[in-house]
């Protein structure tokens, strides 16, 4: 099993940043892809980024492309999603998630996940 935590989430401005952590743990060795997904209040779960563990290639929604940076640490076993030029939209619940099989887009394709952060964004 892999084990997922994340943090931090808060409470910022539009136009501002933030930077998630999702520490890893556990059968860390098992992991193919991680990523984040967010989930606003009455919306389901959507794809936020991901990242190809073996490569580093990374994959982007969006809605946050060119704003959102994903990026790894390989020795800590830590993901991180730097957030830039946020918006009020993108306020939501991340979640970290990881994937022992392949890197997807679908919330559904990703069998780990972490307990999520609140990120909320004031206009």
């Amino acid at each position: 099993q892999v084990q997922l935590v994340e943090s931090g989430g808060g409470l910022v401005q539009a136009g501002g940043s933030l930077r998630l952590s999702c520490a890893a743990s556990g059968r860390t060795s098992r992991i193919v892809a991680m990523g984040w997904f967010r989930q606003a209040p009455g919306e389901d779960r959507k794809f936020v980024a991901t990242m190809r563990w073996s490569d580093g290639k990374s994959y982007y929604s969006d809605s946050v492309k060119g704003r959102f940076t994903i990026s790894r640490d390989n020795a800590k076993n830590t993901l991180y999603l730097q957030m830039d030029s946020l918006k009020p939209d993108d306020t939501a619940v991340y979640y970290c998630v990881g994937d022992s099989i392949s890197v997807g887009w679908i919330a559904d394709e990703y069998a780990y996940w972490g307990q999520g952060t609140q990120v909320t964004v004031s206009s």
